[in-house]
């Protein structure tokens, strides 16, 4: 007498994916601009730290971090990298 035994691998099942309701997006939007803004402060921080000779080294002015930070600044040696 033959049997055959079934691993879970050989059985599929089909995953039921749900695309998040309109308060669900609304949550992580939320929660994705309260991370951003903390972030961006951290940074802000952390750059307004560093004397000018560690700044002018990454090609950054101090009156220009935070417009750095937001991303409205590229930096001059970024193609050097």
């Amino acid at each position: 007498m033959f049997v055959r035994l079934l691993t879970l691998s050989t059985i599929t099942r089909f995953a039921i994916t749900k695309k998040p309701g309109g308060f669900s997006r609304l949550l992580n939007a939320g929660r994705d601009g309260i991370a951003g803004y903390f972030f961006r402060r951290s940074a802000i921080a952390n750059l307004g730290e560093l004397d000018d000779r560690a700044l002018r080294d990454i090609g950054l002015e101090r009156s220009r971090i935070k417009a750095a930070v937001y991303g409205f600044v590229t930096l001059r040696n970024r193609g050097r990298m």
